[in-house]
């Protein structure tokens, strides 16, 4: 991948309906969304669609549902709605060597089958740090993945990251993603975390009623309502509290 040439350039939503997930409003007048940077960021409140449509895309570009690489095909429960068979996803002129789809819900899932994959060797938890997913905490696992497993030139669709890291690893992930971003890497991620969303030159997709829009940074409502928390914060819990 060269500067400007993202291995997924445009996902196409060829199909509507009034089913789930097609009757979801950011999907109703959906026909395409461009990638122009190397970090793309999907925000919106919860059952939006974000992750609908994140995961659609991984299961479009040869991903396991539940999560892991295209090598993973373990499979606890099937969850994962139809949109997939509804979009295409149309690729740059480069074609990436590596890739992961992450969950932080599908971590544990994906930690059981890489043991029983390993059966003791140890040759394929080498790839994850030499030891298993399940000795570690939730969150040193997911950055234990991204760490020692994603090897650059690679597509990394994460699922809200944030859940399982504090403040201070979803400050090491920036690092992580600026490293794998020089090394010729995309990612696209839904998120609720202002961190994760400072990432420099990043897109950001806000999902809404009113359907996808791209948006700066300190124009989201993620950041407008965090500062606002946090600069002023007895005033907010007054009004949550006692409706001042």
């Amino acid at each position: 991948m060269r500067e400007g040439e993202p291995y997924i350039e445009k996902v196409v939503l060829q199909k509507h309906g009034d089913q789930y997930p097609y009757n979801l409003p950011v999907f109703q007048n959906l026909a395409s969304l461009y990638f122009a940077a190397p970090v793309t960021f999907f925000v919106g409140e919860n059952g939006i669609g974000k992750s609908t449509l994140l995961e659609a895309m991984a299961l479009c570009a040869g991903f396991n549902p539940e999560g892991g690489s295209k090598h993973h095909n373990f499979s606890t429960m099937d969850t994962h709605s139809e949109l997939h068979n509804a979009i295409r996803l149309i690729r740059g002129p480069y074609r990436e060597r590596d890739g992961f789809f992450l969950r932080a819900e599908g971590v544990y899932n994906l930690a059981t089958n890489l043991d029983e994959m390993d059966e003791g060797t140890g040759e394929i938890l080498a790839a994850y740090g030499g030891q298993s997913l399940h000795t570690q905490s939730h969150g040193e696992s997911f950055l234990s993945i991204l760490q020692n497993r994603c090897r650059g030139r690679g597509l990394y669709l994460l699922d809200e990251p944030e859940a399982a890291l504090s403040p201070t690893s979803q400050m090491a992930l920036l690092c992580r993603m600026k490293e794998l971003v020089e090394q010729q890497s995309q990612f696209v991620i839904a998120t609720h975390s202002p961190i994760l969303m400072t990432f420099p030159g990043a897109q950001i997709f806000v999902f809404s009623e009113e359907g996808i829009h791209e948006t700066p940074y300190q124009e989201t409502e993620h950041y407008l309502l965090t500062k606002k928390f946090l600069n002023h914060t007895d005033q907010m819990l007054r009004m949550l509290f006692d409706g001042d």
